[in-house]
């Protein structure tokens, strides 16, 4: 039996949720590879702990990626892409009887812009940088000991919207369930090409109408991919054996969580940023699937 540590983040949050149905679709096609899920303060301590060998692999959202390949604050990390998850479209929720209707609306109410480890808190930082915005500045900014925590502060009135990402967020789906219902706030098509402009790094992207109740459009922003990362002494045969489970168990991942129906070997080559950047062993098991060159 082999053993793989990974970390996801707090509870409460998409990254826990996302490592349970990882989990499952590892072990339902490789049961004598055993992953062990470890919660974590987010994508911000999971590179650290990868580096330090604390963990074998670990859910990281997109912005952190990016920082930590790029060297930007810290020096550049030696990390490596096992498998992309699910892409990161920014949003805002706010209680469906409320007043708000766009981003400036929120200025200078309170927010809970995540965990305060979370990935989602630099995703925010970066969208509000592209309109010029920024969190403590312009808000009443909050950040969460716990992912779970924000979407009672949205539904009691102690926050006025909650900073989250992607179809099938957790927090969204508390909101939107809540008794007042939700809406969601994104940037206008202009506030879009102004982030984009500024963070190439960033991408468009949407969730599709009917991923939340009460939404009916698809609702447009931008964002990044998340990617399940590997330390860098990840032996190529665990690597290997990782990515023949997953492309095994693309339909089963997808049935266990929406988000999961992005996790693919082929996503994966489409979203990593270089292919050098994917594990030895994962592009040898791509390269003799037929799915990279």
């Amino acid at each position: 039996m082999t053993t793989v540590r990974l970390g996801t983040a707090t509870p409460g949050g998409g990254f826990p949720v996302y490592g349970d149905a990882f989990i499952a679709a590892i072990a339902a096609a490789d049961p004598d590879l055993k992953v062990e899920p470890r919660n974590t303060k987010g994508s911000t301590e999971n590179v650290p702990l990868l580096e330090a060998g604390d963990l074998d692999i670990a859910l990281v959202q997109g912005e952190v990626v990016y920082e930590a390949l790029s060297g930007i604050g810290r020096p550049p990390a030696n990390l490596a892409i096992i498998v992309a998850m699910y892409s990161t479209p920014g949003m805002f929720v706010v209680r469906a009887n409320t007043p708000y209707r766009t981003i400036r609306d929120l200025v200078g109410k309170p927010v809970a812009f995540g965990a305060k480890g979370s990935g989602l808190t630099i995703l925010s930082r970066y969208v509000l940088d592209g309109l010029g915005l920024e969190q403590q500045r312009d808000f009443q900014a909050i950040y969460l000991d716990r992912a779970g925590d924000g979407p009672a502060m949205v539904m009691d009135g102690r926050a006025a919207a909650l900073w989250g990402g992607g179809s099938g967020w957790p927090g969204f789906t508390a909101v939107t369930n809540g008794p007042q219902g939700g809406r969601f706030i994104v940037p206008n098509a202009d506030e879009i090409k102004a982030i984009l402009s500024r963070h190439t790094f960033l991408k468009p992207l949407s969730v599709e109408p009917g991923s939340f109740p009460g939404q009916t459009t698809a609702t447009n922003s931008v964002g990044s991919w998340s990617f399940v990362m590997a330390r860098p002494t990840l032996a190529d045969d665990v690597a290997y054996r990782l990515a023949r489970a997953l492309h095994r168990s693309e339909k089963l991942i997808g049935e266990k969580l929406a988000q999961a129906r992005e996790t693919s070997l082929a996503n994966t080559v489409a979203a990593a940023p270089r292919q050098e950047l994917i594990h030895p062993g994962v592009l040898r098991y791509m390269r003799e699937a037929g799915i990279a060159k």
